[in-house]
């Protein structure tokens, strides 16, 4: 039935789509004691769970089908499904190529897979963590300004996650990631710098920075001391300036390149 009543979705008015989804929703938190028969139904018949994903091809239902596969990423077992699929990396074409609304509801399902079940999400990302982050770089190299500075601020969070920190390392053990991040901090925009300072800050205060990282930071020593205490200098938070002064400091210890 669940799959009958995504086929016909793009075929009905309106009203009787926001039915369906009302539908789904109801199903997927049916319970039985401490079961989820829908959800278990949808684990074992992944083709719902794709067409909910390819929802987001037809204009008409994105939202609609959006709101089931929100629905579904509640569930840590839907949510283990959807990172695995190789649907996941349709996600860039989605977020770029959509409309506005469209483009915001695919990032929002994106991130909740990766925030809402920290483990499952660790475990995935140490597992597929190349293929993983070849796409996602395309949403950080993006030239929207929306997709970069949610991009770079779901980085951010992903990286001072304790749950991720396997992830974290190799990320900033990367000098190429370093370079992209430093070239986001001179954006014209405000809110990409200070999004992007928040993953700076963690490849400054990484203790064992692979020999090009350190070399990156120590060659551009006294250029980046000078930019940074000059950095977003309208920003009154404590928790930002203290964290500045932080980076400035472990920089300045930094024995500069002769």
């Amino acid at each position: 039935m669940m799959e009958c009543l995504l086929t016909v979705m793009p075929r009905l008015e309106f009203e009787a789509r926001k039915d369906i989804v009302q539908i789904f929703v109801a199903l997927l938190q049916r319970s039985i004691g401490s079961r989820r028969p829908t959800v278990e139904y949808v684990w074992t018949h992944p083709a719902i769970l794709r067409m909910a994903i390819r929802g987001y091809d037809v204009p008409d239902i994105a939202l609609n089908t959006g709101i089931i596969l929100h629905e579904m990423l509640q569930y840590e077992l839907l949510a283990k499904l959807f990172l695995y699929s190789d649907d996941l990396y349709r996600f860039p074409q989605y977020i770029e190529t959509t409309s506005f609304s469209i483009s915001c509801d695919a990032f929002k399902n994106l991130r909740d897979a990766l925030l809402c079940h920290r483990s499952i999400a660790a475990e995935f990302l140490n597992m597929h963590y190349d293929r993983f982050f070849h796409m996602y770089t395309q949403l950080l190299d993006s030239q929207n300004y929306v997709t970069r500075r949610q991009s770079l601020k779901l980085l951010g969070e992903l990286l001072v996650d304790r749950a991720h920190y396997a992830t974290m390392i190799r990320y900033v053990s990367d000098e190429e990631n370093l370079k992209r991040i430093m070239n986001a901090l001179r954006d014209r925009s405000k809110h990409i710098q200070l999004e992007a300072f928040h993953v700076f800050k963690v490849f400054v205060a990484n203790p064992k920075k692979t020999p090009a990282v350190e070399s990156i930071l120590r060659r551009n020593r006294s250029r980046l001391l000078t930019f940074l205490q000059g950095f977003l200098p309208d920003r009154t938070d404590e928790s930002f300036i203290d964290e500045r002064q932080y980076i400035i400091h472990i920089i300045s210890a930094m024995p500069s390149t002769s």
